[in-house]
């Protein structure tokens, strides 16, 4: 536990290294603090909070650094989020897809790092399924969401079939199966085999069973704006393995979907900072982020990425309002 003098000497570091992004000396942080203690008192706690891996010093210079552990010292027990106007534009109820491209647009633009969005998660209904023959016992499956996606995928089967055959066999799925998900109509077609003759039963399995891929493909989509933000920061730009690392993390995207897929179903805002555990990948890159809901249902979750040298408390109020704003646009989408 630190007593009330290393709190507030630890969060004037912490302010003031992520204003200037420099090493903090004890004569900056008397001044920083505004309580009146002598050097070699300030240089004792600091010491101190370096034993506590809050604070480190960079071989360069006699300052010092906010540690990602005590960042979450800060962000815990001493950040204060001040409910200063924010001024941000309203999310038009468009097209799903581009009021979530507008809404990472919106959080890298406000917050001037990289915005996220974890677009909703859509069973694998299916509305309407066809059947086209492409060539010998080689086919296309056209499937349609209830939403309208359509997605396209090829199957190839032992043996052929015609045309009627194919008509049969997608008139049986849209009469029987509409509005199930894949994976119901897995499993009754395993029930109903003898209903149906061998050779069109194989043809509507192959054809689920592409057609689940298909619509968990078009799932759990990541949209991500502003990577080149993170150029014009100096804790990236001044370290070109560490920008390399960040710009990895952004185009494998499956890292950050599991990250995020951790805040999905938590109520407000939540920030993960670097190092602490697995969740965020590497120690230079903090995580602030929120759910976001449709109809009251939460459903999806978006974010800031930057440098743990952030301004905390904008960011929490960047993502909380956007995710209010995204959330009022897909409720309210005709």
């Amino acid at each position: 536990m630190l007593d009330d003098r290393a709190k507030l000497l630890l969060k004037a570091l912490v302010e003031r290294y992520i204003a200037d992004g420099q090493p903090v000396g004890s004569r900056t942080l008397s001044q920083a603090s505004g309580i009146d203690l002598s050097p070699a008192t300030i240089r004792h706690v600091m010491a101190d909070l370096e034993d506590l891996g809050l604070i480190a010093s960079p071989h360069t210079s006699a300052g010092r650094r906010p540690t990602a552990r005590g960042y979450r010292l800060f962000v815990d027990t001493m950040l204060t989020v001040q409910r200063d106007p924010l001024t941000a534009p309203e999310l038009a109820p468009e097209q799903p897809q581009k009021v979530i491209a507008n809404a990472a647009q919106l959080l890298s633009s406000l917050s001037q790092f990289v915005g996220v969005v974890i677009a909703p998660r859509r069973s694998s209904v299916f509305r309407h399924i066809e059947f086209l023959r492409l060539s010998e016992r080689r086919f296309l499956v056209i499937i349609v969401s209830p939403e309208g996606d359509v997605q396209n995928r090829v199957i190839f089967t032992d043996i052929d079939y015609s045309q009627a055959q194919l008509i049969e066999a997608s008139h049986f799925l849209n009469s029987h199966y509409t509005g199930l998900a894949m994976e119901q109509v897995r499993e009754r077609l395993k029930s109903e085999v003898d209903m149906l003759r061998n050779e069109i039963a194989a043809l509507m399995q192959a054809a689920v069973n592409v057609g689940s891929e298909a619509l968990s493909d078009a799932q759990d989509e990541v949209v991500i704006s502003g990577e080149r933000n993170l150029l014009a920061v100096s804790d990236f730009s001044s370290d070109m393995d560490n920008l390399r690392r960040a710009f990895d993390l952004f185009e494998q995207k499956t890292q950050i979907l599991r990250l995020l897929d951790i805040s999905s179903q938590a109520q407000g805002v939540r920030i993960y900072i670097g190092g602490e555990s697995q969740v965020v990948p590497f120690e230079e890159l903090s995580v602030v982020s929120a759910s976001y809901e449709v109809d009251g249902t939460m459903v999806g979750t978006l974010g800031v990425i930057g440098p743990t040298r952030m301004p905390y408390d904008r960011m929490i109020q960047i993502v909380d309002i956007t995710s209010r704003l995204l959330s009022n646009a897909l409720s309210h989408r005709k």
